[in-house]
């Protein structure tokens, strides 16, 4: 498969959420813990969704998702591309037009990330500086 197998864009209509939530409730180690119903709540809050899809399918193979104030500040979540596209530069693509190739060029952008960051480096991602505080979220499974 190559570059051209491929399409992205940036319309939220056309996200197919069955195929985010499978794949966010079934592979992301970072976002086990949200209900469907959190999920689509974070969908339709999001300032920029990002998808890539398979062309000759129009399956979904990629996606990022991102919150922001639209002026100064974003933040970048819930990046993934599925196992069987990966390798084929989807991941580079789809932070592109997320980022760069977006509204939001010019803004302050973050993330969290266990893994990959050799590929968020080669879009200005860096350790936080000194200015840089985050307060972890309380999640309370429980809540008797």
């Amino acid at each position: 498969m190559g570059c051209m197998d491929y399409e992205l864009d940036d319309d939220p209509t056309r996200v197919p959420r069955d195929a985010v939530w499978a794949w966010l409730s079934t592979e992301a180690y970072w976002g086990g813990w949200r209900t469907r119903e959190q999920v689509e709540t974070q969908l339709d809050n999001a300032w920029r969704l990002v998808a890539a899809y398979h062309r000759p399918t129009g399956e979904l193979v990629g996606f990022a998702r991102a919150v922001s104030d639209g002026v100064g500040f974003a933040y970048l979540a819930d990046v993934f591309v599925t196992g069987a596209h990966r390798g084929h530069g989807l991941g580079k693509r789809l932070i592109r037009l997320m980022i760069d190739d977006g509204p939001g060029a010019d803004m302050r952008w973050t993330l969290f990330t266990g893994d990959a960051h050799g590929l968020y480096r080669q879009f200005g991602f860096a350790a936080p500086d000194a200015t840089a505080m985050v307060r972890p979220a309380l999640y309370r499974h429980d809540r008797s």
